[in-house]
């Protein structure tokens, strides 16, 4: 590991922001209050990366609390890092393996979610690991509160065709669909933030896909 990824994980075990693994769990449940400090809702950001995402998003709605979760420290670094010098304060972090996020969020602690350009794990062998999946769908009903959407952006139109296939095999209600965003009517501001990789698509002309969904 470089000098620059090991300076990055010792600085975000000192942050206020940055919650890792049992100091994580000893949240499960009191997020709001024992953190943010208030009663206001829940949304996560999966595979968050740089945490662009949640750290824009917490600029838009003071009024709600954002968790970025990624299990890769050295980029958690920047979104963590940001937050901190803009004095973000409803903006923190979680260092985990998604798959456990049951033992993170409490059941319908979590308000909204948002899986932003995640690892299309494209090999057939690893459709277990696609944050689309069905085991993972069933972990965050698990946390999140009845009626609360999902959505996912993504550049990879494989993956957007395999989560449309998951979620009508499912009767999952899909509230919005389309395979070309910037194109669309259904752009907004949260929907224009743009992640350091969806900028590097963008500049190539890829087109981004965007869904919003209900787990039932």
């Amino acid at each position: 590991m470089g000098k620059d990824k090991l300076r990055k994980f010792a600085e975000i075990a000192t942050f206020e922001n940055v919650f890792q693994k049992d100091e994580g769990k000893k949240m499960k449940g009191h997020w709001a209050q024992g953190h943010f400090g208030n009663n206001s809702p829940i949304i996560l950001e999966l595979a968050c990366g740089k945490g662009e995402y949640s750290v824009n998003m917490a600029l838009l709605f003071p009024d709600k609390n954002f968790i970025g979760v990624d299990y890769k420290g050295n980029r958690l670094w920047r979104g963590a890092k940001t937050a901190m010098e803009e004095n973000i304060r409803n903006v923190a972090f979680l260092r985990i393996q998604i798959e456990n996020i049951i033992d993170y969020f409490d059941e319908g602690e979590v308000s909204e979610i948002w899986i932003t350009f995640p690892d299309p794990q494209p090999q057939k062998s690893r459709e277990k690991k696609r944050l689309t999946a069905p085991p993972f769908l069933d972990r965050y009903k698990a946390v999140l509160a009845p009626g609360s959407p999902v959505h996912l952006k993504t550049d990879n139109d494989d993956l957007f065709t395999y989560t449309l296939e998951v979620l009508s095999a499912h009767s999952l209600p899909i509230l919005v669909n389309t395979n070309d965003l910037y194109n669309s009517t259904f752009l907004n501001e949260v929907l224009a933030i743009k992640t350091y990789y969806e900028r590097k698509y963008l500049t190539t002309g890829k087109n981004i896909n965007y869904l919003k969904w209900q787990l039932l």
